[in-house]
């Protein structure tokens, strides 16, 4: 009845991509490859409990007060120098770090200053649908580009910059893709950069899986190219220590991050104080990069046991990725085969198995024959049931695929 008093960008016969988009699964004997979730026996409990007793302790009543939009200053040194040391990222200092309520926030707030009703933006093809979601709320022009095994589409990119120099934004998540899992080349880092500087754009750099490499050698960072100030590098603690304080962080050019920051006042007037302190707390007294490298050893078993799972049981033709680290595979199925209808009509009722089904991953939802999967949140065992259950799914499909590929 009030909906005519909405503003003109909600579009109430579109749901958002993240409505739905992992279904009720209550069997007993359920396994989920849908959510971008950690394994929750690795969390830190302990660690984590006293270093919230800490934080606590150390200010007592003036911890519960409000506090300021920067957040604890001892983790913001500590995040500029890590973007120094891990990340390649020169001149870094306190200042430079911008704290959010998880990435998801940055990515909202980004989008908030760059883009408005029509403004043109590229993305990959296909993109993480929770950064989709914040997009589509400020109603851009989309451009796709491409996915190769080795990252965006370049060439693509540039050939589209010329058709279309209006592009102002342009986002990625170099570092073990959402959704495909690839990685971005050295070679494709520096060539960004290079068009961002003679196309005009801004880059958003999502790195949230980046410290979990199980394969291969680490990259620099995309920012770490940056001479203009054209690139805003974004991360998370989500993925490496827990994604329930909702804790995030960014490094932006000074004129950039003010006006995040201006955002920023106007969306929530402050950093949470006790999820960063505990944080904080937490770094001061354990060693986090101890804490990832045990998390690669349990997740490198997870990601190979995966891949030759998906290898010995998905039928001939099925195109997967191989990634080299991260949480996430793509699947590729013949043209033919709706994975949106396969997930709600035979995966879930038939086999009680989740994934992701490939249309909320694109602008226009227009690819249906695609699916993520997740290994990082399930055990052994049931990485292995379940790609056998998958095939099952994917058999029930009857289609008939040529050779397998193992290529994006």
């Amino acid at each position: 009845m009030l909906e005519n008093l909405f503003a003109s960008r909600i579009d109430i016969k579109t749901k958002s991509r993240l409505v739905g988009l992992f279904p009720d699964n209550n069997f007993a004997d359920n396994i989920s490859f849908g959510g971008g979730c950690p394994d929750e026996q690795l969390f830190p409990a302990k660690e984590l409990t006293a270093a919230y007793q800490d934080a606590v302790c150390r200010q007592m009543n003036h911890a519960f007060q409000y506090h300021d939009i920067k957040g604890p200053e001892r983790l913001r040194e500590y995040l500029a120098a890590r973007a120094q040391a891990k990340m390649g990222i020169s001149k870094v200092t306190a200042d430079d770090v911008m704290l959010t309520a998880g990435g998801q926030q940055g990515i909202e707030l980004v989008a908030k200053l760059f883009i408005g009703k029509g403004d043109a933006m590229a993305v990959e093809a296909p993109s993480y649908v929770g950064a989709l979601a914040a997009f589509d709320a400020y109603e851009p022009t989309y451009y796709q580009i491409g996915m190769e095994n080795d990252g965006v589409n370049i060439d693509q990119f540039e050939s589209i910059l010329k058709k279309h120099p209006e592009i102002k934004l342009f986002y990625t998540v170099p570092d073990f893709h959402n959704p495909t899992g690839v990685t971005m080349s050295l070679k494709k880092r520096e060539r960004l950069v290079e068009l961002a500087n003679k196309y005009d754009f801004v880059i958003l750099e999502d790195t949230p899986y980046r410290d979990l490499r199980y394969h291969g050698q680490d990259l620099p960072s995309i920012k770490s190219f940056d001479t203009e100030g054209r690139v805003i590098f974004l991360s998370s603690f989500s993925k490496i220590l827990t994604p329930a304080f909702r804790l995030g962080w960014l490094v932006a050019s000074p004129e950039i991050k003010e006006q995040l920051t201006n955002l920023k006042l106007a969306e929530d007037l402050e950093v949470p104080y006790i999820p960063s302190a505990t944080v904080d707390s937490y770094i001061a007294n354990n060693d986090l990069d101890q804490h990832i490298e045990d998390l690669k050893d349990l997740y490198r078993a997870k990601l190979d046991t995966m891949y030759r799972a998906l290898k010995q049981n998905l039928p001939a033709g099925t195109k997967v990725s191989h990634p080299e680290g991260g949480f996430f595979f793509w699947i590729e199925l013949d043209p033919e085969i709706d994975t949106t209808s396969l997930l709600w009509k035979q995966s879930v009722p038939d086999q009680h198995l989740i994934y992701v089904p490939s249309e909320s991953f694109y602008p226009n939802r227009d690819i249906k024959n695609g699916m993520r999967v997740n290994f990082t949140g399930s055990t052994i065992k049931q990485i292995n049931d379940g790609c056998r259950r998958l095939r099952a799914v994917i058999d029930s499909a009857e289609i008939s695929l040529p050779e397998l590929s193992l290529a994006i």
